[in-house]
């Protein structure tokens, strides 16, 4: 039975990076005993309560299960308090579909090669891809010297070049992930951290 003695979990949010999400909530406060959470979820197809692999637990975070890895499946989670027989309030978060409300990071700059007139940059994907994703490489880059002029080129490939670039100079460069699904949803990553080299002489 739920008690108004003890308070409901609170700042209960869904937190999802590249496609591995997780719940957290703030810790509930009592006198004594040490409070315990469990963590059900419901999907969008089956309007039924199950238990995930968080029963009883102490922490204040619970991962997704594997069994809920479909990006485009929508999930509400509930948390509660318990102590002893006493328990809290369910507390219930917004619908969440991955597909939509995943933050993507940045991809990984693998190596970049350095000629008189061009960078090659290999790149890796920040997450694995499903059947029907297309990924886009957006890259902005510019010389050093002269930092308010930006171009920015788009790419598919996980192994492409700058071209036309000048001898001998400063070039620096940043990377974002545009994915698109098969459902036409479009999610921006997050930008690299700049990486600069300077071109060789021909």
């Amino acid at each position: 039975e739920s008690s108004p003695h003890l308070p409901a979990p609170r700042d209960v949010m869904i937190y999802s990076y590249n496609f591995r999400s997780l719940l957290r909530w703030s810790p509930v406060k009592v006198d004594r005993g040490s409070v315990l959470y469990t963590v059900h979820f419901k999907t969008g197809a089956f309007n039924q309560w199950d238990e995930m692999n968080c029963t009883r637990i102490t922490q204040t975070e619970c991962s997704f299960p594997w069994s809920l890895k479909e990006r485009r499946w929508t999930v509400v989670l509930r948390v509660r308090a318990e102590l002893g027989q006493v328990t809290s309030d369910w507390v219930e978060t917004d619908p969440f579909v991955a597909e939509r409300n995943t933050t993507i990071g940045p991809p990984k700059v693998n190596s970049v090669t350095v000629s008189s007139d061009s960078l090659l940059i290999s790149v890796t994907p920040p997450f694995g891809s499903e059947a029907g994703d297309f990924l886009q490489y957006h890259v902005s880059y510019w010389e050093n010297a002269t930092s308010t002029t930006k171009k920015e080129t788009k790419m598919s490939n996980t192994l492409f070049k700058i071209r036309n670039l000048k001898e001998l100079t400063l070039y620096c460069f940043r990377i974002h992930i545009e994915l698109m699904t098969h459902s036409d949803l479009q999610l921006l990553g997050l930008q690299s951290v700049p990486e600069c080299y300077r071109t060789t002489i021909s």
